[in-house]
């Protein structure tokens, strides 16, 4: 039997035990944090036999400040950061050599005609149903894979779901 002046320092012996092995103390690994980048919606879109080059999109939202700086997939031998821009009436497409800023708590798209990942030497046409992984880079956060679905994009202005 254990005397009443004792029960009080084991109560807190236990106590001090349980709070050293709650989730909250312990360090966190950077594996189980949230991702700095999260990203929606991969897709990139199918590419003609024999091309050696294909896009793909993403919609991007970082916790904080950070810049989208290129990546890879084990379908090309690079992947990079591009962008559509029209200048002088021309349509020019153009790598963004130091990255796509995402601006912290906003939703960046990489949409068609504007931002995009850009597959370069593709080691196969990118073929329609089909899934590739792509790791995304960024300068400050953790690399982020995703998995994309290749598709036809989507047409603006059609209601597909009346067909």
């Amino acid at each position: 039997m254990i005397p009443h002046i004792a029960r009080p320092a084991l109560l807190i012996a236990a106590l001090t035990g349980l709070a050293a092995c709650s989730p909250a103390s312990q360090p966190q690994n950077d594996a189980d944090a949230a991702p700095a980048v999260a990203a929606a919606d991969a897709w990139c879109r199918p590419s003609p036999n024999g091309a050696r080059a294909g896009a793909c999109y993403v919609v991007l939202t970082a916790a904080t400040d950070d810049r989208l700086t290129g990546g890879s997939t084990p379908r090309a031998g690079t992947l990079q950061v591009h962008e559509m821009k029209t200048e002088n009436g021309m349509m020019t497409m153009r790598e963004m050599a130091q990255g796509l800023p995402l601006p912290g708590g906003e939703a960046v798209a990489l949409a068609p005609g504007g931002a995009h990942l850009m597959l370069m030497d593709l080691t196969a046409p990118l073929v329609a149903g089909e899934t590739l992984p792509l790791t995304l880079d960024f300068a400050d956060a953790a690399p982020v894979t995703v998995q994309a679905k290749v598709r036809q994009p989507a047409m603006a202005g059609v209601d597909q779901g009346a067909h």
